[in-house]
């Protein structure tokens, strides 16, 4: 599920605007120019994900910011349009520095299966697709 989805389907908290301020003066988001930037916001992105369900209304609001911009930076500088799933998976990885068992869970807790959709030994399934673009917080499409 995407942070955008998660936050409508959350439950409703007064947005705290203080609490949000302060976590965009730690942040300090930007427009996403160089790996270096990209990698920076990648490491928040990750951190906020790992909070799934426990986010705050404030941090899932800049999980939302943070994975636009750098979705804008994919779009710029990564041309997957032309690239099968497994080669954009493999991509994926190497950009966060993930081995198999780090996304293993995203294929049923089967190592089996991640290492056949690593290797293309066996397509990715839709309900695969969707939850690695949830934890890569990229499209679905991607992965079809």
């Amino acid at each position: 599920m995407t942070a955008t989805a998660r936050a409508k389907t959350k439950t409703r908290v007064a947005f705290n605007v203080e609490q949000y301020r302060e976590l965009l003066r730690r942040t300090l988001p930007t427009v996403v120019r160089t790996e270096k930037e990209y990698d920076r916001i990648t490491k928040v992105i990750d951190a906020l994900v790992d909070k799934g369900d426990g986010a705050t209304a404030e941090q899932e609001q800049l999980l939302d910011l943070l994975s636009l911009l750098t979705e804008q930076y994919d779009e710029e500088h990564y041309n997957f349009d032309d690239a099968p799933p497994h080669e954009v998976l493999k991509f994926m990885m190497e950009a966060r520095d993930l081995q198999q068992k780090d996304i293993v869970h995203l294929f049923g807790n089967s190592s089996g299966r991640a290492s056949e959709a690593i290797n293309d030994v066996r397509p990715i399934s839709k309900n695969q697709a969707k939850a690695l673009a949830a934890f890569f917080n990229v499209s679905a499409e991607l992965f079809i």
